[in-house]
C-alpha cells in the first residue's frame, strides 16, 4: 500500500500483512479530542484543547469507506448537518491517494490529493492518508483521523438533537459490542479480503460467520444490538457500515461467500430497518461503494472489473415492526 513517509508520497512503502500472511491494520496517528467529548471506558483521549464550535470543523470522508461511513451517519443522525461540513473523495484510490476532483473538490484548499490536506497539519507525516479526517479550520490541522473516536465525539461533544447514540446509560454496553464486532466483522471481511495465505483467509472467514451468525440470533428476539435493544446506538452504525456492503462487495471482492446477509433471516431484516432509518439511505452510495473496491485493488482485482449484482432492495419490507424500540428521528 501507498503512504506518506517523512512528508513524502512513497508507493508501495506499506506492507498489509505479516509473515503469517495477516491483514495487519496500521493504527490511525491524528488522536486529539473535542473538549467535552466522551471517550470509551477505560479509555483517555490525547488532549482535550478542541472547542466543539459550530462550523468550525471539516470532516473528509468518502462515501465507499465503511470507517468514513460510521462518522458520516453519526453526523446525519444527530442533526450536525448545519454544525459540521462535509466534503468527499473520488471513489477510486489508485497510486496517488485519496483524489479530489472537478465532481468532489476539496472546498477549504483546492487541493488534488487528500495527502496534502495530511502535510498541511504534519510536514513530516508518517502513515496512511484515511478517511475520515476530522480538520479544525481554526488551527488548521487534523483533530482526529480514528473512526471510533470521531464517533464519540460526534455525538457527545456537540449538542445535536435529542437523539443521543452514546447514551450515558449504555456507553459499556455499547463498548462492548462495538469492540466484539471490530475484530470478526467489521475489520474480519479486510482480513479475509487481504490474506496472504490460506490458512489466514480461512481463519478470518471462519470469525466473521462465526459471528455473524451470533448476533443473527441475538436480532431474533430485540430490534437493536446494545442492552434491551430499543434504541439505535453506535453499536448499530458500526454493526450497519459493513452488512450494507457485504452482499456487494466483501461476498465477492473479499471471497466472503460462505452465505449473504440477504440470506439470514434476522441480520437481512436489521440491515434494511436501519437503512430506511430517517436519514441514513442518503448516507449511502452503492455507486461508490462498487466502484472503489472493484476498481482500487488491483492486486485483488487486476482488470478493475466492476461487478454489476446482486440485484437486492434495501427498501423492502423488513418485518421488525413488531420488536420493542423506535428509530431516532433526526433533525
Amino acid at each position: 500500500m501507498n503512504m506518506l513517509v517523512d512528508g513524502e508520497w512513497r508507493t508501495g512503502a506499506y506492507e498489509y500483512t505479516d509473515e503469517s500472511g495477516e491483514f495487519d491494520r496500521q493504527e490511525s496517528s491524528f488522536r486529539d479530542w473535542l473538549d467535552g467529548g466522551v471517550a470509551a471506558a477505560g479509555e483517555e483521549p490525547v488532549s482535550s484543547t478542541f472547542t466543539p464550535e459550530s462550523g468550525r470543523y471539516h470532516l473528509y470522508i468518502c462515501r465507499a469507506c465503511p470507517w468514513a461511513h460510521r462518522a458520516a451517519m453519526v453526523r446525519r443522525l444527530r442533526g450536525l448537518t448545519d454544525e459540521i461540513s462535509v466534503s468527499l473523495v473520488q471513489p477510486e484510490r489508485y497510486d496517488q491517494g485519496w483524489e479530489f476532483s472537478d465532481d468532489h473538490p476539496d472546498p477549504l484548499h483546492g487541493y488534488d490529493y487528500l495527502r496534502e490536506v495530511y502535510t498541511d497539519a504534519d510536514p513530516g507525516y508518517t502513515g496512511r492518508v484515511t478517511v475520515p479526517a476530522l480538520w479544525d479550520k481554526q488551527t488548521e490541522t487534523i483533530v482526529n483521523n480514528e473512526s471510533s473516536e470521531i464517533m464519540r465525539m460526534l455525538d457527545t461533544a456537540f449538542d445535536g438533537n435529542d437523539a443521543s447514540l452514546y447514551p450515558e446509560d449504555r456507553r459499556e454496553a455499547i463498548d462492548e459490542i462495538v469492540d466484539a464486532i471490530y475484530g470478526p466483522i467489521n475489520n474480519g471481511v479486510y482480513r479475509a479480503g487481504f490474506a496472504g495465505t490460506q490458512g489466514a483467509y480461512e481463519d478470518a472467514v471462519d470469525d466473521l460467520f462465526d459471528a455473524l451468525d451470533h448476533w443473527d440470533a441475538v436480532l431474533a428476539d430485540q430490534r437493536y444490538l446494545a442492552g434491551d435493544g430499543e434504541r439505535l446506538t453506535l453499536a448499530d452504525v458500526a454493526m450497519f457500515a459493513t452488512l450494507i456492503r457485504f452482499d456487494h462487495v466483501y461476498h465477492t471482492h473479499f471471497k466472503c461467500n460462505r452465505r449473504a446477509i440477504h440470506e439470514y433471516p434476522n441480520l437481512w431484516g436489521y440491515t434494511k430497518d436501519l437503512y430506511q432509518t430517517r436519514g441514513i439511505a442518503e448516507t449511502v452510495n452503492m455507486d461508490h461503494i462498487t466502484r472503489h473496491y472493484y476498481g482500487s485493488h488491483a492486486d485483488i482485482n487486476p482488470k478493475r472489473i466492476v461487478a454489476t449484482g446482486p440485484d437486492i432492495d434495501f427498501d423492502e419490507s423488513h418485518g421488525r415492526d413488531g420488536l420493542s424500540g423506535e428509530p431516532p428521528l433526526p433533525q
